[in-house]
């Protein structure tokens, strides 16, 4: 990390998203990597709090084997969501607010309470409150969507905007449960919270211990968003989306025209 201008990639960062223009990749340039990036992450985060913004959760990325295997990495990674970030289930969004916005279908949980100093990673799935379907807006700051590692951490995973439904008990199982993506009542991706690392509360799991080696921990009433199940889909002006979680139920957003 040493010679990285951390404060000068989340500015750059920053101004990209608040201007919705494209930025060319930086970690080549700037000799960015992964510790790297994530305290740029942290400075970009701090930029949102320093005009108003408060932290309400995380959000994991890379959590499908078929991901990792196109970075070359074996460890996901993980961003910050904040209360600016949310849009009410049903409610709309703004393109123009956005680069080349994508939505992808998620589970979110709710965190319940904060772990016990000592308590192993894998008893703090026990302190989950509930369980819903949401969607994930992602927008990468970088031209073309493309980026490397350093450079999407440093872009906070590509984080822009959440939907979350209808909250409800954590049923036995979430493993293996069947997963739409609906554009304007026409169904676009198909897939199954088997591919968030084979069931979502290992993404939990993960999110746990990857925050804390940064000095992040969860905090009780936040949402951890566990990853796509499915590829993502560009959004488009005017759209309907939904995304349909068995047992869980449904989670919509609308694009403005």
């Amino acid at each position: 990390m040493i010679g990285v201008d951390v404060a000068g990639i989340a500015e750059r960062l920053g101004v990209a998203a608040d201007s919705a223009t494209a930025i060319p990749q930086l970690a080549a340039e700037t000799g960015l990597d992964v510790d790297a990036a994530y305290a740029v992450q942290t400075a970009l985060l701090q930029r949102r709090l320093d005009r108003g913004e408060r932290l309400v959760g995380l959000k994991m990325g890379l959590t499908s084997k078929a991901k990792m295997a196109q970075m070359g990495v074996d460890e996901v990674i993980w961003g910050r969501l904040t209360d600016v970030m949310r849009v009410p289930d049903g409610g709309t969004v703004d393109v123009a607010d956005f680069i080349h916005p994508r939505v992808e279908p998620e589970v979110a949980f709710l965190l319940d309470r904060l772990p016990d100093p000592g308590e192993p990673v894998g008893a703090f799935t026990d302190a989950v409150r509930a369980v819903a379907p949401a969607i994930e807006l992602i927008d990468s700051r970088y031209a073309n969507f493309t980026f490397s590692l350093p450079d999407v951490v440093a872009d906070n995973t590509s984080a822009a905007a959440f939907v979350v439904g209808p909250w409800s008990p954590v049923p036995d199982g979430l493993d293996n449960l069947g997963v739409l993506l609906e554009i304007d009542g026409r169904v676009a991706q198909v897939g199954s919270t088997a591919a968030i690392l084979g069931d979502p509360r290992r993404a939990l799991d993960e999110g746990i211990r990857l925050a804390g080696r940064h000095g992040v921990r969860m905090h009780s009433g936040w949402v951890f968003l566990a990853g796509a199940a499915t590829a993502a889909v560009p959004l488009r002006p005017g759209a309907h989306v939904r995304a349909v979680v068995e047992k869980l139920g449904t989670a919509s957003l609308r694009a403005s025209s």
